[in-house]
């Protein structure tokens, strides 16, 4: 009996019960401006004082930034390759070559049409962002309340908030209502949009109200601090409209095309001389300036891959709809090619990796009641139809879960319960109660559901308690306590236990992470929430619990290197506002890794812009969705995955074709090069193009072609692709001279110009055959780094591709557009062009295996390059170190194991002959 007195006495104690500290934004007002905004509550500004604060400050709108359609039109001309195509196009209709003119221009065009179609379809983020705006406000002017034009506030202006309304401007609360009146308790805003905070903010007397945040509970007036752009909103805005860098994909293709075009006119440059001076005075007019440069034009169209941009935008086109299809919407088509390099996830929190809605979690329960018990009490105790997000959740929650309020005939009463009176919330007393009669004993008893404190002290006391509400606390969870009086008895209470809430991660989120990490993509979470709330929520995702708060960004002691460390290392961030998220992603790229950033808010809208890939997730703001390249049209993350494997798989085609388009090229021009300086000899101009068309065109079916998903994030490495190109290249110019002097020296097809006899300029159709069937179907081997019969091509891919040689075969074989040739001689040519490219796959899996990035660092040793290698190298010593010293642990460990078993045995053998 003592011992049950001592432990009831012992769980009513003095503990108290920790109050959350919440961490807010400062927002910093200048001592002129803050001159400017004590005016008196009751009167307002006058409409002077407001006319002269709107010409200074400017109206309360977000500034409008809109790009000029058509020069956005001109902007898909630009680029290396753009321009190089351009300059054919010129030099063509110099020339009066209409055909290569038509041509050329026709493919300008596509490419230009199937990236502005697809990207015209995003909506201005700026537009989003001012749309969230109120529209009308309730203010104090020239002595009268007034409702006003957002746009028209000024800072100083005195406006009223009340429940539901959209705060038009940036404001101070002033602690008082619309009249002047004292008013109780404090606003509760809905901030989540801005700042990300899973929970309504309360905000009392001089605390910062921001524009677009929503007012959920209570009413109070406010000075206008800040409009326009000077807002938490338009700082965001601004981050956006400063965001326009070249894309990653688009710097891809620009390098690509600089070693194209370098290697181009380079060598058609000396052509071009060196026929001027070795044709001077030519009587056949082959030193003519417009023959030459007739001549070379041809040689450049053939050389450049015209089709190189449109066989990209329409293999990303394609893999567009294969993720609209998954319900993942592209608005840049350049993101699909982007999104397969990501390294780096940066995700927001609220609404995106969590519901963004209060959930009732695992109860503290006492004196013996259940979780069915404390839910049906705290829903006796709730008031209907009140718009607070605490009630709402527990309400939900009872209703899902307890047998007795599902298939009730009336939604407000609970089946064998009558409440006959009902306190609602109240601030001061900080709890709602209600009084039940139990209709089968016709007994009646309160309940009281509030702050754990006020609940607590209702009941006496309950250090138990207290320590579960702290502990609770400490993870983030909102509390909320229930109480009830006991039988017989109206004044005394009984505690029942501790609601537990919390914005519970997605059914999904901890899924995709866990297969976002597998395949190399490192997930951080940035979050505007509270510290300890990210830490319990990365906890329940399964993600490792090194968040640092906001401070970690802008601390002046640390140098840009060390704070760039914090963000790779860590694994998010907190109590950050949109400037932070911002820098994140900024700091990441600066470190040379491609990041992705998925979010549902105007606070995520900068850091989505931002991002190399920005996701806007199912359920987001309208800014959101404008700011992001991608929007998920399904609930959850899961379809990120999704779109990592498409866009990977999207990646290996196009890296494919470039690496066979730029091979084609190199062999193309080091082996006209040579015949046209030595022998004077080319293919005449409609064999040339013939070959560049039909080719290009047949190569567009890659867009369908099956694809080895690399299981980590893919990169260009462009010094390694134009290598391979220049080796493949060389070999398969071998071939051609191979050919060439075989079929001239053994056969007597001499290299003729386009004056000799038709039918004696057989050597143009053996050449045209092997130069559009051997760079042909080496793209069978650049599809993988292994070989060839690793992952084998799609039918239509095979069926296209060799149908297409097929057709070349059938033209030199019947003759028409070129001379005839026998068809014995014919398919050897095809034969050996088919059996070579199994030689070359042989030869690039060897390179592959051989390639390093320390081959790679040491053949061309850029600053970058040798720091990035001496990196690796001290990290893999300290690998080495560490595992080398828990060797050593172990073999200590196993040889004192050893000693110590040894040393028993010695003991036992001595106590024996003891014995």
């Amino acid at each position: 009996m003592s011992e049950k007195i001592q432990e009831a006495t012992s769980s009513k104690g003095k503990l108290e019960v920790e109050e959350a500290e919440h961490h807010e934004h400062k927002d910093e007002i200048s001592p002129e401006l803050e001159a400017l905004l004590h005016t008196d509550p009751g009167t307002g500004l006058t409409s002077a004082e407001a006319a002269e604060r709107l010409a200074t400050f400017g109206p309360n709108q977000l500034a409008e930034v809109k790009r000029n359609p058509f020069l956005k039109f001109l902007s898909y001309f630009t680029g290396a390759i753009a321009y190089l195509i351009e300059v054919a196009c010129i030099i063509s209709a110099v020339v009066e070559d209409w055909l290569d003119f038509g041509i050329i221009l026709a493919l300008l065009l596509v490419n230009a049409c199937i990236g502005f179609i697809e990207e015209s379809k995003a909506e201005s983020a700026l537009d989003a962002l001012r749309q969230t705006l109120a529209l009308k406000t309730r203010c104090w002017r020239d002595g009268h309340l007034v409702e006003l034009d957002v746009a028209t506030l000024v800072p100083g202006d005195v406006i009223v908030l009340r429940l539901g309304d959209i705060v038009p401007a940036d404001g101070r609360l002033l602690g008082i209502g619309a009249t002047g009146e004292a008013t109780e308790g404090d606003l509760l805003i809905d901030q989540s949009a801005l700042t990300g905070e899973s929970l309504p903010v309360s905000k009392n007397k001089g605390k910062t109200v921001y524009s677009s945040s929503i007012v959920k509970q209570g009413q109070q007036m406010a000075v206008v601090t800040k409009t326009g752009g000077d807002t938490f909103i338009g700082r965001a805005a601004n981050l956006i409209s400063i965001t326009t860098e070249e894309g990653h994909f688009q710097k891809i293709i620009n390098r690509i095309g600089n070693f194209l075009i370098l290697i181009t006119v380079v060598l058609v440059v000396i052509i071009l001389a060196y026929q001027l001076v070795h044709f001077h005075g030519d009587e056949n007019g082959k030193g003519d300036f417009l023959t030459v440069l007739r001549k070379i034009l041809v040689l450049t169209v053939a050389a450049i891959p015209v089709g190189l941009p449109t066989v990209m935008s329409v293999t990303m086109a394609v893999g567009a709809k294969q993720l609209a299809a998954k319900k993942v919407i592209v608005k840049r088509l350049t993101a699909v090619e982007e999104m397969a390099s990501v390294s780096v996830l940066c995700s927001d929190k609220t609404g995106t990796l969590t519901l963004n809605e209060l959930t009732f979690d695992e109860p503290y329960l006492t004196n013996g009641f259940s979780s069915d018990d404390i839910l049906l009490y705290s829903y006796l105790a709730a008031e209907a139809g009140a718009n607070d997000p605490i009630e709402f959740a527990v309400r939900t929650a009872a209703e899902e879960q307890l047998d007795i309020l599902k298939n009730r005939t009336h939604k407000h009463e609970v089946p064998g319960y009558k409440v006959t009176s009902f306190l609602p919330f109240n601030p001061s007393t900080k709890l709602t109660q209600a009084t039940i009669t139990k209709l089968d004993t016709n007994s009646t008893f309160k309940v009281a559901k509030g702050a754990p404190q006020v609940i607590i002290r209702l009941v006496g006391g309950d250090d138990d308690a207290v320590r579960a509400v702290n502990a609770l606390a400490k993870r983030g969870l909102r509390a909320l306590g229930v109480a009830r009086t006991v039988e017989g008895n109206m004044s005394q209470w009984e505690l029942i236990g501790m609601i537990s809430l919390i914005d519970p991660p997605r059914p999904d989120s901890a899924e995709t992470i866990r297969l976002c990490n597998k395949m190399g993509v490192s997930v951080k979470m940035i979050t505007g929430d509270q510290l300890i709330i990210a830490k319990e929520v990365a906890h329940r995702l399964g993600m490792q619990r090194v968040m640092l708060d906001a401070g970690h960004l802008v601390d002046s002691d640390k140098s840009e290197d060390e704070i760039t460390e914090h963000c790779v290392r860590a694994d998010g961030f907190a109590q950050v506002i949109p400037e932070h998220k911002y820098r994140v992603v900024e700091l990441l790229q600066k470190r040379g890794l491609l990041v992705g950033m998925t979010g549902d808010g105007v606070n995520d809208a900068p850091a989505l812009k931002k991002a190399n890939v920005g996701i806007a997730v199912h359920g987001c703001t309208d800014a959101a969705r404008s700011a992001a390249d991608i929007v998920l049209l399904a609930p959850g993350l899961s379809t990120i995955v999704d779109g990592l494997r498409t866009s990977r798989a999207i990646f290996q085609r196009m890296r494919s074709y470039a690496l066979y388009r730029i091979t084609s090229t190199v062999h193309f021009l080091m082996f006209f090069f040579v015949v046209v300086m030595a022998f004077d000899w080319s293919l005449p101009a409609h064999l040339l193009i013939l070959i560049c068309i039909l080719n290009d065109l047949a190569t567009l079916v890659i867009a369908v072609d099956n694809a080895q998903i690399s299981e980590f994030p893919d990169k260009w490495r462009i010094g390694q692709l134009i290598t391979m190109s220049i080796i493949l290249g060389l070999c398969l110019t071998a071939l051609s001279f191979a050919h060439f002097f075989t079929f001239w020296k053994y056969f007597g097809y001499e290299p003729l110009d386009d004056k000799a006899p038709y039918d004696d300029r057989k050597l143009e159709s053996i050449m045209y055959l092997h130069i559009s069937s051997a760079p042909h179907f080496v793209i069978f081997s650049t599809r993988l780094t292994g070989y060839f019969w690793e992952n084998l091509p799609s039918p239509i891919f095979a069926i296209v591709i060799i149908g297409t040689q097929i057709v070349a075969l059938l033209m030199v074989v019947f003759g028409g557009l070129t001379p005839k040739v026998p068809f014995g001689q014919a398919i050897v040519v095809l034969l050996i062009s088919f059996i070579y490219f199994i030689i070359l796959d042989v030869i690039k899996v060897h390179i592959f295996r051989f390639w390093s990035f320390e081959l790679t660092a040491n053949l061309v040793p850029t600053t970058n390059r040798r720091h990035k290698l001496a990196n690796r190298k001290a990290n893999k010593f300290q690998q080495e170190r560490v595992w080398n010293s828990i060797d050593q642990v172990r073999k200590i460990a196993v040889m004192t194991a050893v000693v110590s078993s040894f040393q028993e045995k010695h003991a036992e053998h001595a106590t024996e002959e003891v014995k």
